[in-house]
Order: structure tokens, then C-alpha cells, then sequence
């Protein structure tokens, strides 16, 4: 029965070469059995439609004939007896998933690692934001070498493990068999040359791990248990690497003042039945300060009164959100003798 390797692939019958090459090494990172999740009978199906029409006079056969046609018979069946394996895309996709090499690649710098950290901020911090100052101890660039691992005045010499290639070739094991690989010269890290020294303060790695202090900026709006990243705050790379990022988890010390959602800020107010009556002018703590505030004379428990633009920055735009002042009405647990008369003619009112 045909198969149809198009299908297989998951790519039109109009795709380029580099289309039949990319969705061939998705498919094939995705399955490979060595991988968890990965299945042997799907990787060898799709390895057996990548041979065919990775294969500009097979494609064309096989676009005339169908995999039963001549050429093809037994190939499903048979494994891959006679298959022309293109060794430089296996390899290079192989080396990816189990790090024995860049095929084509080149060299390959290893980035710093990162770095991850608690840092605690104020209600009032997280509202308007903050610079903090943390003390790391942490990889940093040589500064002897200038984190190059290579001492001043060191000239460079070719590489014997690569003689100045930059790669070298090892021999695989794969469940398609053994084959030849080109690998990145572990020697010289694919530069073709290593130096004459090495910098004596780091050992040639370029990096030393050191306690240093750096200073990093809070957003205003920032909440609690969002992240910050920092790119380039980690450690140091090897050899003048990339540094890797630093990540800032960010914890906010609680307010008893305060309460917060998302912008905006709520507070509570107590006052008496003769203000809640009457009316009244309160003072309140507000996240920009003390604020005298007006009562309406009539209202209500659990009313809150509005006061716009005092809550928190928010993050990433303009303005701020508001302050809600929830009214609490306080009851007397004890009334002299004139309280108690005056309450009962109200009472007698109807209030």
C-alpha cells in the first residue's frame, strides 16, 4: 500500500527543500525514542518519508509512482537497507538533543546560568516603586583577563586536537546504526585556536566567583508574586560568554492599613451614630499621607466613599487607581443616663 509521505510529514506537496528539512526535525525531535514520550515506530515512518523526498530524484519518483513503485519496494518493510542517510543533518539534529556536537553549528558559547531571589518590598514600595540594592555572590568576568580566560600579552596557537578546524569527527551510535558525525572540538570550543596561557587569576575559565552588589529598579504597580526579570544579571559566562538573566521574585510586606486590589487601595473608617447622622470631616492615612476626608451626613454602614487617583501606579501605565474608605458605624456598649434619653426620643421620632 502507498504511503503518503507528504501526510507524514505534515507539509504540502509544493514544499522547498528547507520546508521538508524543517518539519522533518520538528517531527524527528518530537519522537526520537530516546526522548521521553518518543516513539520508535513513528520516528522510523518519518525518517523513511524524509529520505524519499529529502531526495530531489526519489521525490520525483516517488511523486510519479507512489512508495510502491519501482525503487521503493520493501522499504517500509526492510527497515533501512540502502537508504542514503544525510549524515550532516542527522548529526547536527542529534548532537542538539544529546549534546555531542554543532554539525554545521560552529562554535557554541554556554551561556551564564541564572540566577533566582527573593526580594521583600513595602505596601508603599510596591505602590510607587523602589530601587534595591542586593548583594550576590556569584560568577563574574576576570577582571585580570577581562573575563577572555587569555593573560595580557598571550598570543594564540592552533589548536592540536582539531589542527585549527574547529571540529572534529566522532563516531556515533544511533538505533539507525553507527555513523560519522562532526562534532565541535572540545579542545579550542570550535575556535580553531587556544591560547599560548591560560590567565592564572580564573584558570583560563574567564569567570571567578566573587561577592558583589548591584542595584535593581521596582516597578511601581509591581505585586506580590510577580517576577522581575533582569537580563544579564546572572552569572557570568565561561570564556566571555553571555551572562545568564536574574530573577527577581517579588514578596510585599502586608499593611494593616491597607488593603489592595489590583490598583486600587481600601481602608476602613469608624465613626459614630451622630457623624453618620449629621455629617462630619474625618482625617485618614492615604498612601500619599494624611487626608482630611468629608462624611455625607446620612450614610450608611458599608458605604464606601471614592477618593480617585490615591490607590497604586499602575504597572506599565499612566495613572493610579483609587482609595476606597469603607464607612464603619460604631455602636456604644454603654450610654450615660442623657444618651439613653436622647436616643429614646429619636426613637420615639421614628429615627
Amino acid at each position: 500500500m502507498s504511503k503518503d509521505y507528504y501526510q507524514i510529514l505534515g507539509i504540502s506537496k509544493g514544499a522547498s527543500e528547507d520546508e521538508i528539512k524543517k518539519a522533518f526535525r520538528v517531527l524527528a525531535h518530537k519522537y526520537h525514542p530516546d526522548k521521553e514520550g518518543g516513539d520508535e515506530a513513528k520516528f522510523k515512518e518519518i525518517n523513511e518519508a524524509y529520505q524519499v523526498l529529502g531526495d530531489a530524484k526519489k521525490r520525483a519518483q516517488y511523486d510519479q509512482f507512489g512508495s510502491a513503485g519501482p525503487g521503493f519496494g520493501g522499504f517500509g518493510q526492510g527497515g533501512f537497507q540502502g537508504a542514503n542517510f544525510d549524515m550532516g543533518d542527522l548529526g547536527e539534529m542529534f548532537g542538539d538533543m544529546f549534546g555531542f556536537g554543532g554539525g554545521r553549528g560552529g562554535r557554541r558559547q554556554a551561556r551564564g546560568g541564572d540566577i533566582e531571589v527573593n526580594v521583600t518590598i513595602s505596601f508603599s514600595e510596591a505602590a510607587f516603586g523602589a530601587e534595591k540594592t542586593l548583594e550576590l555572590y556569584k560568577p563574574v568576568a576576570c577582571s585580570a583577563c577581562s573575563g577572555t580566560g587569555i593573560p595580557p600579552g598571550s598570543k594564540m596557537i592552533t589548536c592540536k586536537t582539531c589542527s585549527g578546524q574547529g571540529r572534529v569527527r566522532q563516531m556515533q551510535r544511533t538505533i539507525l546504526g553507527s555513523f560519522e558525525a562532526v562534532a565541535t572540538c572540545g579542545a579550542c570550543r570550535g575556535a580553531g585556536n587556544i591560547p599560548e596561557k591560560e590567565c592564572k587569576d580564573c584558570g583560563g575559565a574567564g569567570v571567578k566567583r566573587e561577592k558583589t552588589s548591584m542595584t535593581v529598579k521596582i516597578p511601581a504597580g509591581i505585586d506580590h508574586g510577580e517576577t522581575i526579570r533582569v537580563q544579564g544579571g546572572g552569572e557570568a559566562g565561561p570564556h566571555g560568554a553571555p551572562s545568564g538573566n536574574l530573577y527577581l521574585h517579588i514578596r510585599i510586606q502586608p499593611d494593616t492599613r491597607f488593603e489592595r486590589d489590583g490598583f486600587d487601595v481600601y481602608s476602613n473608617l469608624e465613626i459614630g451614630f451622630a457623624d453618620a447622622a449629621l455629617g462630619t470631616e474625618k482625617e485618614i492615612e492615604t498612601l500619599d499621607g494624611s487626608l482630611t476626608v468629608k462624611i455625607p451626613a446620612g450614610v450608611q454602614a458599608g458605604e464606601e466613599i471614592r477618593l480617585k487617583h490615591r490607590g497604586i501606579t499602575r504597572l506599565q501605565a499612566s495613572g493610579r487607581g483609587d482609595h476606597y474608605v469603607r464607612v464603619r458605624i460604631r455602636t456604644p456598649r454603654h450610654l450615660s443616663r442623657k444618651s439613653k434619653q436622647l436616643l429614646e426620643e429619636l426613637r420615639d421620632e421614628g429615627v
